[in-house]
């Protein structure tokens, strides 16, 4: 008994500093002791995707800046005007604007006395979208929060003096499902610290130790962001940026350490290689299934990220193009994410609004062929019979409708938004055909696209 009671009390010794060890994880974190990652990229990319990204697949990013107020040819106005001299800008400048003008006299007529967070939100929600970015700094350096390392060049101190982070985030948490990221650009074209740097081949880090990396860590302390939408490397490695150690702070230590979500545009090299969900590049849209998360980040306006006042229709994409671009992309496993650039006093112009409560019809109907879907040959599941959704952009005139994929269906066959089943025909190898109903334009249940269940489909 002596000996029983020596070995249980041994035992029970042994064990002490573990549940010492789980209560402490449970004190300091409601997940308890969660994986550790290293400021390797190694390790870092062994980090799984947060799931309610995949499940989302439809954004909105917003490009809002200085870059505004000119809001001529692209949100590179500044880069185009001073270092490239395009002939277009330099003489749209010396026609409107009085000798010695420079860009950072554009910053108090940034104004955004129009701009209402609530608005944006309730115009955003009606989108049909489940996430969005705002850019809290372009790479002209001015920040839309009242950031301390941007001293007199942020939307508090100049211009709308308004914390435009602050009001944006607080309206989408209050007022939509929304998750709300924040788009950063590392580098900035002029600012000295960084020229100096980069004169230096970035042996020396001046710029992120004093800029950059403490404006990263002041917006995902201040603001939570779920999405941490990185850009600009300015040629310079992910190094100089120290990404993996500010990655590997956010992913152990961060307030939204387990919900956050990156992308890859992290340094030189790291793009479609290294971080979170890849993007590869501007309107990435591979066409075909990636084994990787991957999302298109694309502009209603074909030709620039931010507003621009000399545009003609033919310049934004319609509808059509619109949700034929959200279709093709989620079909590839990907997200899209669909840019507006609002104007200089804080407006969503009429043909943005337009065009975001358009796509918001087109999911109130067709939603449930796009949120939380997977890519049909992803699954390879030969064994259980499943639900498959086939959209189509363009109504058969034949009033039937050929898919070459499914090759046999246990179940039903239905118009989503239309009620009754639909009959079809296997084709064996060739896979099968679809009766579509006759409908008069006012009976089909949305516009520009529509979707097919096959329950049970093998």
């Amino acid at each position: 008994r002596n000996y029983s009671r020596k070995v249980l009390s041994q035992a029970a010794s042994s064990l002490l500093p573990a549940m010492l060890l789980l209560l402490l994880c449970l004190l300091l974190s409601p997940q308890g002791c969660s994986t550790r990652y290293d400021p390797t990229w190694e390790s870092l990319d062994s980090r799984p995707l947060p799931t309610w990204f995949d499940e989302v697949k439809f954004g909105i990013f917003i490009h809002w800046g200085v870059f505004s107020v000119p809001s001529f040819g692209s949100e590179w106005f500044w880069w185009y005007w001073q270092k490239e001299k395009r002939p277009s800008y330099v003489e749209f400048m010396e026609t409107n604007y009085p000798p010695g003008f420079s860009y950072e006299d554009f910053g108090p007529l940034f104004t955004a006395e129009f701009f209402d967070a609530n608005q944006w939100a309730a115009i955003l929600k009606a989108s049909g979208a489940k996430y969005v970015v705002l850019t809290s700094k372009h790479h002209e350096g001015f920040t839309l929060w009242g950031s301390k390392y941007s001293w007199n060049w942020n939307a508090v101190n100049v211009g709308p003096k308004r914390d435009i982070v602050a009001e944006l985030a607080t309206s989408i948490r209050n007022r939509t499902d929304l998750h709300f990221g924040l788009y950063h650009s590392l580098f900035e074209w002029f600012n000295p610290l960084f020229l100096y740097d980069a004169s230096n081949v970035f042996k020396t880090r001046q710029f992120p130790t004093a800029k950059s990396l403490p404006e990263l860590y002041e917006i995902v302390t201040k603001y939570q962001p779920e999405i941490l939408w990185s850009d600009g490397n300015g040629n310079a490695p992910d190094t100089y940026w120290n990404s993996t150690g500010f990655l590997a702070w956010l992913y152990n230590d961060s307030p939204v350490r387990d919900t956050v979500v990156t992308n890859d545009r992290w340094g030189v090299g790291s793009i479609c290689k290294h971080g979170g969900y890849y993007t590869c590049s501007d309107r990435y849209n591979p066409g075909h299934l990636l084994p990787h998360k991957w999302e298109n980040c694309m502009t209603i306006d074909k030709r620039s990220w931010g507003y621009r006042r000399n545009t003609q229709l033919s310049d934004y994409l319609t509808i059509e193009e619109l949700v034929k671009q959200l279709v093709e992309t989620v079909s590839c496993g990907g997200n899209l994410l669909m840019n507006i650039g609002p104007t200089h006093d804080g407006r969503i112009d009429v043909i943005f609004q337009e065009r975001l409560r358009q796509m918001g019809v087109w999911l109130s109907v067709n939603g449930e062929a796009i949120y939380g879907t997977k890519p049909w040959r992803t699954q390879n599941d030969s064994v259980t019979p499943g639900t498959v959704y086939a959209i189509f952009l363009n109504w058969p005139v034949s009033e039937t409708l050929v898919l070459g994929d499914p090759k046999t269906i246990i179940g039903e066959t239905q118009l989503i938004g239309h009620k009754g089943q639909l009959k079809w025909v296997s084709l064996g190898e060739k896979g099968m055909t679809v009766a579509v109903p006759q409908l008069t334009p006012n009976q089909l249940p949305c516009q520009w696209g529509w979707t097919l269940q096959l329950t049970n489909v093998n």
